[in-house]
């Protein structure tokens, strides 16, 4: 069972724009994207995305897997629960059972 997690993280915030402003200041990042509906911040080791919406109890991570179905259905039989779930985007935010949420991605 390979995976490995990724340089990306999502947050979601009220005001998107307030929260890079941010991260810019008080941690250095870039903004890369002014995208309204997920700007991006880059920084020398991590990617910060930051989304409208509220905040979904944590930041997602980014875990890649061989197969994202097989995934899906093993960390839900094992206590996960699904947070987001879209196919067409896609994502697949899981949160397990302690508390971290992780976007699983192939």
């Amino acid at each position: 069972m390979a995976n490995k997690f990724g340089a990306d993280i999502l947050i979601q915030a009220q005001d998107p724009k307030s929260a890079a402003l941010f991260y810019v200041k008080q941690l250095g990042f870039e903004i890369t994207d002014h995208n309204p509906i997920m700007i991006g911040l880059h920084g020398e080791h991590i990617n910060l995305f930051i989304e409208p919406g509220p905040a979904l109890g944590g930041p997602v991570l980014e875990v890649t897997v061989a197969n994202v179905a097989e995934a899906k259905l093993r960390l839900v039989k094992n206590g996960c629960t699904i947070v987001k779930d879209e196919p067409d985007f896609p994502r697949c935010y899981i949160q397990d059972p302690f508390g971290l949420i992780y976007n699983l991605t192939s």
